[in-house]
């Protein structure tokens, strides 16, 4: 009998570690989207953080949510808690946003993806980075500075530098031409595809997957 009682004992105790190990809290990660507020910002190459991000919401009908320095979102995929933020600091300011949320929502740094445009792409490239400089965009200056550090995850999405000399921030801030306005619901759904997969395959595996499409 008692060795019986023991037998039993021992099964539960296998069954309480397996279900502990079941249940661990769903992994979370933070992706911004990059861009300046206002209607005349909205289909600029500048933003388009934001369009990713708008799409994303639409594709899957969720909705963001006014709250403390931007727009937020939160979705739920393969276990994991992807925090959609579209900050409301003006470009310049976004690494403000950024660090809140993280804190925030105790993501690490390895867990943030920021989405931004890329002149050194061309149009509708992506690229995944771990690490780098700001390149010049005053969105990654921002989020450099207030996390102190260079190596965090950025999706560069390529706009290419169609611009003549001293054109440049005329060009950024400039709206998309019709052919690739017409070009861009491909590549926004393979945008998703690729935040999708940086939450649930890992930035290496994304990297690998999606570099150069």
């Amino acid at each position: 009998m008692l060795q019986f009682f023991r037998k039993l004992l021992s099964n539960i105790q296998s069954k309480s570690s397996f279900n502990i190990e079941e249940t661990d809290p769903m992994k979370k990660f933070l992706i911004v989207g990059l861009g300046n507020i206002g209607s005349e910002y909205e289909n600029t190459r500048h933003n388009i953080g934001f369009k990713v991000l708008d799409f994303f919401a639409k594709k899957e009908d969720f909705k963001f949510e006014t709250d403390k320095l931007g727009d937020v979102a939160s979705y739920k995929f393969k276990g994991r808690t992807f925090i959609l933020l579209k900050p409301s600091t003006y470009m310049n300011l976004s690494g403000k946003a950024v660090r809140y949320w993280m804190t925030k929502e105790k993501i690490p740094v390895e867990n943030v993806l920021i989405i931004t445009d890329d002149l050194n792409l061309e149009f509708g490239t992506i690229r995944v980075k771990t690490k780098g400089s700001d390149g010049g965009h005053n969105g990654l200056k921002s989020i450099q500075a207030l996390l102190n550090t260079t190596k965090y995850p950025r999706f560069r999405f390529g706009i290419s530098a169609e611009f003549g000399k001293g054109r440049q921030v005329n060009y950024v801030l400039g709206e998309w031409t019709t052919e690739e306005n017409d070009k861009l619901p491909e590549r926004l759904e393979k945008s998703v595809e690729l935040i999708k997969s940086f939450g649930t395959a890992g930035v290496s595996n994304t990297m690998n997957n999606f570099n150069g499409q």
